[in-house]
């Protein structure tokens, strides 16, 4: 929704209120011209009513209509976003496999751990352009409803431990609080996928020296998980809208974070798919907080 649609709106609703007031000033006035004082103070207040409950409704209309404008220009200014860290989040991968490959055909010289270390960038590169196009086509799949369960009973702490081993192998060291032994009747996909997105999350906010803990605990039938970082945390202004679709901090243009700004909305997405909830929380003393709570049925 373009800005200039907006103003027209705002224009002509202005128009509607003043002339509503002025058709109701004749009215009145032609009503006392035409009929006895009883009769006209009667039908007075009739039309005063009449009008008041027209002008609520039309008053309710005005602002419904001018909350979609406003969510419509927002969502705007986010896929716009989007559209512009996915271009960049394309084109730096393909731009360093081909440089990649490049040297490899033109230094045929190289010692053999130089080629092996070009190749173990090029599929650290790969490995990021499969996780971006799986996060999108994931964020179709929920739009689409066509998201299917896949319930199973598992380790979740073996399960978790596990996933965030194999993550965190040639990033950096993660802290894990994980109660053993907690069984649960999961979708192991979901888990992995809530999972890596809140560690990509946690790594990209961090800062440089980031500090991530995945914690894991049972409490009789609520098996309670999530992820904690030490970094900035979630300013004010974005805490209600950070598990929206293309919500990212920052402006795209100088933002110097990777990402879509899908990560969080297919978390939050797939946690409710699941039956699970998920809320951001403040980390003490500093950095994000995302709590996952599942209640297990007896």
């Amino acid at each position: 929704m373009k800005k200039q649609t907006a103003i027209f709106f705002y224009i002509l609703g202005v128009y509607v209120v003043m002339q509503f007031v002025w058709w109701g000033y004749h009215l009145i006035e032609l009503s006392s011209e035409i009929n006895t004082k009883d009769s006209a103070n009667k039908r007075m207040i009739m039309i005063i009513g009449e009008g008041l409950v027209f002008f609520f409704i039309l008053m309710l209309g005005l602002w419904k209509i001018r909350n979609s404008i406003q969510k419509e220009m927002k969502l705007s200014r986010r896929q716009n976003n989007f559209l512009l860290s996915v271009t960049h989040e394309l084109k730096t991968p393909l731009t360093s496999n081909k440089l990649y490959l490049q040297t490899l055909l033109k230094r045929k010289s190289l010692e053999r751990e130089q080629q092996e270390d070009m190749l173990n960038q090029a599929i650290v590169e790969n490995k990021r352009l499969e996780d971006m196009i799986e996060n999108i086509l994931t964020a179709t799949r929920i739009e689409n409803h066509r998201l299917q369960l896949n319930i199973e009973e598992y380790n979740l702490s073996e399960q978790i431990t596990q996933i965030v081993q194999k993550w965190a192998k040639n990033r950096i060291p993660v802290k894990l609080s994980i109660e053993e032994n907690i069984i649960s009747k999961v979708d192991l996909f979901i888990i992995e996928t809530v999972l890596h997105n809140l560690l990509e999350n946690a790594l990209k906010y961090a800062g440089d020296q980031p500090k991530i803990e995945v914690y894991l605990n049972r409490k009789k039938n609520v098996i309670t998980w999530g992820v904690k970082d030490d970094g900035k945390g979630v300013p004010p202004e974005y805490i209600g809208e950070v598990f929206s679709k293309f919500v990212r901090i920052g402006n795209e243009e100088t933002r110097a974070q990777k990402g879509t700004g899908l990560g969080l909305y297919i978390v939050k997405s797939l946690l409710q798919f699941h039956g699970d909830t998920i809320v951001y929380l403040p980390n003490k003393p500093e950095g994000a907080h995302f709590k996952i709570t599942r209640h297990e049925r007896k």
